[in-house]
């Protein structure tokens, strides 16, 4: 695609990446074909291809209108597109900075500057979300059902972790909602890789990832965030630690992009180069140990939805599946398991219909096999689909470690 981007276009710090991707893209419209959006909407500006033009034609200095961000906002960033395209075109990439440029130059309504600010502050802050949601679990009665499904009915607590007793160490990520909705995640997590030799760290001063501000309105500060999370490992990491395991695929994918995104920080760019390196989602830390010590016997069937950040974002689809058939679970067939259930972060907020519809969609292809338990890899889909699935939805691992407890 030949590109002429505007002078204040070329003054953007990554106007010479927004161009080398522009130019990668040869409008074949594969992408098309694999865009939920585009196949619930059947608008080209809702699918990859029309979306690339948008920021195309907002770069080379065409006239933008709040209309061309709406299309942009729609988006999920679930990469499924990227995975279609035959070119590779990095579209998640010029779709951060077109939203960025743009956010620069367009002041959005009152209500969604509300909104996305209210959902930076919340949500973040793990000890403040609990705190939120606890209240909203008290009030749950007394709110409309729209708001009322968000907030989980029962929460899993955690089990006790095992002490630290193994040579072998790895960091972890405890994140930000996940401690709040599903707090036993990361216990199962640690009790799971200690029967495997494995020793898990959480260090306390490591918080949000970054990517919920990051895809808000607010680089500059999910920025600051992976460099405080940085900070936080930089130690441990000089101590020895093998790997920073992500039980949240969405929090993984972000993380494995620190090093592209602060390549040109002075003061970061080999730090986050080496965490970016370290980081493992949990899948590809159990999948190379032996499952041997592990192998049960369960009579239960599962349906796995691999989230997008885990098959497009991080190539890893395929592989929880793999595990979980090597550990013996009966797993069912699941039709057009790219698809995205319609969380993608806060989209299922800022963008209840669609994400409503997606949500819909996936969960009767997911529970068609009828399945005792649906599991997953992220917690932004596991509480998607939690709230409207009359099937149990829960994180693989945590599966794994009931069934563990039982044998």
């Amino acid at each position: 695609m030949q590109t002429n981007l505007s002078e204040q276009a070329r003054k953007l710090p990554r106007a010479e990446e927004a161009e080398s991707i522009l130019r990668a893209c040869v409008h074949c419209g594969f992408c098309l074909a694999t865009c939920p959006t585009y196949q619930l909407l059947g608008d080209e500006r809702d699918g990859p291809r029309g979306r690339i033009y948008l920021i195309k034609a907002f770069l080379e200095g065409e006239e933008t209108t709040r209309e061309t961000q709406i299309h942009l906002d729609r988006c999920l960033s679930c990469r499924n597109c990227e995975t279609t395209c035959p070119s590779g075109v990095n579209y998640h990439a010029l779709l951060d900075i077109g939203r960025d440029a743009m956010d620069g130059q367009l002041e959005r309504p009152l209500r969604e500057r509300w909104l996305r600010t209210g959902l930076r502050w919340a949500l973040p802050d793990a000890n403040r979300f609990k705190w939120l949601l606890k209240i909203g679990q008290t009030f749950r009665p007394l709110m409309p059902a729209s708001l009322k499904e968000k907030i989980p009915v029962q929460i899993l607590p955690a089990g006790q972790r095992p002490e630290a007793q193994h040579e072998r160490r790895m960091l972890i990520l405890e994140g930000c909602v996940q401690p709040g909705l599903s707090p036993n995640t990361n216990a199962a997590t640690a009790r799971v890789l200690d029967r495997l030799g494995v020793s898990v760290e959480s260090i306390r001063e490591a918080g949000c990832c970054g990517a919920m501000d990051y895809h808000l309105d607010a680089q500059k500060q999910g920025l600051d965030r992976a460099r405080k999370n940085i900070d936080a490992w930089w130690p441990a990491i000089e101590q020895g630690a093998e790997a920073i395991i992500q039980t949240a695929s969405g929090c993984g994918a972000f993380v494995k992009e620190y090093g592209h995104l602060l390549k040109d920080d002075p003061d970061y760019a080999e730090k986050a180069a080496r965490v970016s390196e370290l980081t493992r989602d949990l899948v590809e830390v159990v999948e190379k140990e032996n499952l041997q010590a592990l192998t049960i016997n369960q009579d239960s069937t599962l349906a796995f939805h691999c989230p997008c950040t885990l098959q497009h974002a991080q190539q890893l689809g395929g592989r929880v599946e793999a595990v979980l058939k090597k550990l013996g679970f009966s797993l069912t067939a699941v039709a057009e398991g790219h698809l995205c259930c319609g969380s993608a972060g806060t989209y299922s907020i800022t963008q209840p219909e669609l994400a409503t519809q997606l949500r819909d969609h996936r969960l009767n292809a997911l529970q068609a096999g009828q399945p005792d338990t649906i599991v997953t890899a992220n917690i932004g889909c596991q509480t998607h689909l939690d709230a409207a699935s009359k099937t149990p939805v829960r994180h693989w691992i945590e599966v794994v470690e009931k069934a563990l407890q039982e044998t």
